[in-house]
């Protein structure tokens, strides 16, 4: 498995560059769906775990949301590249919270700011039995069910932003921010030993730290993240080393060096495979 790379830059390049014309006819760039190579797999699966980025959500997609077809993280681009077949259960809006409990607090995945949350109004990539099923849950159904050979896990971040929504100091405080770093931590932790205990996993895991919008800013949750997962036996993928130096290229900005999209926080599709890249640089 580890040795399993290969072509990176020209296949990942050539899913991530696809694009697709608008209702009114106009050509834009959008994530699109993996074409099949012709390769087969080799019948192993991989199993993508985490919010919107690695769901590969995108802000204003309209009628697209109707279809998880349309929206391509990673874990798509890693699928690919290895001959896996993935089984994506993210979903944006996850927090560490709602990740272990479905009724857990979210960020807009069971529940958001305006009202019900992505689950309740879209569908999401990996089916789940209902309402209250957590994606812990479809985790360790799926590692008891399939021939998983990666595991990857990325959250926390909408801890993090319902923090800074829900307190009155915006999460500023230096004590509100320990506590979400150690709650972030133990959660995290939990979620990994459970995948290894309950779900009888014991092969390769991979936690993906997070990206800034603007460096040189501190990265986010990055050192908690990678340390709980160095503690639990887990990889990690550095998801911030990665942007980082395209980002201070283009002035610090990651959404001028086109791999985040503007006004937003969400990966672009040359973010996506430069997080991809980041992954498969640990698998191999």
């Amino acid at each position: 498995m580890r040795s399993r790379r290969g072509r990176v830059a020209s296949a990942l390049a050539a899913v991530v560059l696809a694009t697709a014309c608008s209702a009114d006819g106009a050509s834009r760039e959008r994530s699109a769906e993996p074409t099949p190579t012709g390769a087969e797999t080799d019948g192993g699966t991989y199993l993508a775990l985490g919010d919107s980025v690695a769901f590969g959500y995108r802000i204003d997609a309209g009628d697209e949301y109707a279809d998880p077809a349309n929206f391509v993280g990673y874990p798509e681009l890693i699928g690919e590249e290895l001959g896996l077949e993935v089984v994506n259960a993210s979903c944006p809006g996850e927090t560490t919270e709602s990740f272990l409990d479905a009724g857990g607090p979210s960020f807009g995945c069971q529940d958001g700011p305006g009202g019900p949350g992505y689950r309740a109004a879209y569908p999401l990539h990996a089916p789940y039995e209902s309402d209250e099923q957590s994606q812990l849950d479809v985790a360790v159904r799926t590692l008891q069910e399939e021939d998983v050979e990666l595991v990857t896990l990325q959250i926390g971040a909408n801890d993090v932003f319902r923090c800074r929504q829900t307190l009155p100091n915006a999460c500023s405080d230096p004590a509100d921010r320990a506590a979400l770093a150690q709650r972030v931590r133990d959660d995290v932790a939990t979620i990994l030993e459970t995948l290894r205990d309950e779900g009888g996993y014991d092969g390769l895991i991979v936690v993906v730290t997070y990206y800034a919008l603007d460096y040189p800013d501190g990265e986010p949750l990055g050192s908690d993240l990678a340390d709980v997962a160095e503690e639990h036996g887990a990889d990690v993928a550095d998801g911030f080393a990665a942007f980082r130096n395209r980002a201070l290229a283009a002035g610090g900005s990651a959404a001028a060096a086109g791999l985040v999209t503007p006004d937003d926080v969400h990966p672009t599709a040359e973010g996506q495979r430069v997080l991809a890249e980041a992954v498969l640089a640990v698998v191999d």
